[in-house]
């Protein structure tokens, strides 16, 4: 990746990088983490959220209110950006709640609005967002940013019908992939019907979200990897669901322990953890 600009910020500092296939994106300096490195913001947002959980054909279909998106990790807004793209001239109300800790790696991003390109036209709307915490960047949609800990303020967010879980790494921030923080994101859902896409496909993500509550299965590739993680509060609601036979791989895996608080902890699965993984109904039959 090649350096093309750089800042420091209260949160450490962030770089514009341009990635292998060319597209710029912003690199974090203090979690040594360039987002969307794969395939560049709106092009990875697209795939990985957007389009895997069908966004605009659910949207369409809402009957009784919006269809609520929660966009966790707002960082650059890339996933937004393209949440609206792809709800332009959609006949449908959508409230799209962004969460994140600080707004830095956005105000940074928007200084290169002109590089990173896919900001553009969306510029008036970012700008109040971080004025008001409020905007609507088009006639049917509402976007609303909460400031500060996720685990906090997603009570101040309606139950989400779609989740976009895209913090920093399990490694430089293990809080928000811990079981505490997705079984309080499926409590808020609810009865309701959701999916939750994420990018990784580390084992012990898969581990935490379903004894968090979630059922869980493959998602699409997106930029150098070949799968993803994509997770759903009703069984049949996904496509490639993890069967009995991922259990192996979890009793044999060296990093299948799933991720408890706030501290970051690498190493196998318990007697304890698994026996209750076994138990759970995607994998009791």
């Amino acid at each position: 990746m090649d350096l093309v600009d750089k800042t420091e910020g209260a949160s450490g500092g962030f770089e514009l990088v341009r990635l292998k296939n060319g597209e710029p994106s912003v690199r974090c300096l203090t979690h040594h983490e360039t987002m969307h490195v794969g395939t560049g913001p709106v092009t990875e947002a697209a795939a990985l959220h957007v389009c895997q959980q069908r966004i605009v054909e659910r949207a369409r279909a809402r009957t009784g209110g919006p269809m609520v998106i929660w966009d966790v990790g707002l960082g650059p807004a890339g996933n937004a950006i393209a949440t609206l793209e792809a709800l332009r001239g959609v006949d449908a109300a959508v409230e799209l709640h962004s969460f994140e800790v600080a707004t830095d790696v956005l105000e940074f991003a928007l200084c290169h609005s002109g590089e990173l390109g896919y900001m553009a036209g969306w510029e008036e709307a970012l700008r109040g967002l971080l004025q008001t915490g409020e905007a609507r960047p088009l006639p049917n949609v509402r976007w609303v940013l909460h400031r500060g800990d996720y685990a906090v303020r997603m009570a101040d967010a309606p139950p989400p019908e779609a989740i976009y879980h895209d913090p920093y790494s399990p490694a430089r921030n293990p809080g928000m992939w811990s079981l505490e923080v997705f079984r309080a994101a499926r409590e808020r859902v609810g009865e309701g019907v959701c999916l939750l896409t994420n990018y990784t496909r580390s084992t012990a993500v898969r581990v935490t979200l379903a004894l968090a509550g979630w059922y869980v299965g493959l998602g699409v590739a997106t930029g150098e990897k070949e799968q993803t993680t994509i997770a759903a509060s009703r069984p049949g609601m996904l496509a490639l669901p993890l069967g009995r036979d991922w259990l192996r791989r979890v009793r044999a895996s060296t990093n299948a322990a799933p991720q408890r608080g706030a501290r970051y902890e690498r190493g196998p699965v318990s007697d304890a953890d698994f026996e209750m993984l076994t138990a759970l109904p995607q994998f009791a039959g």
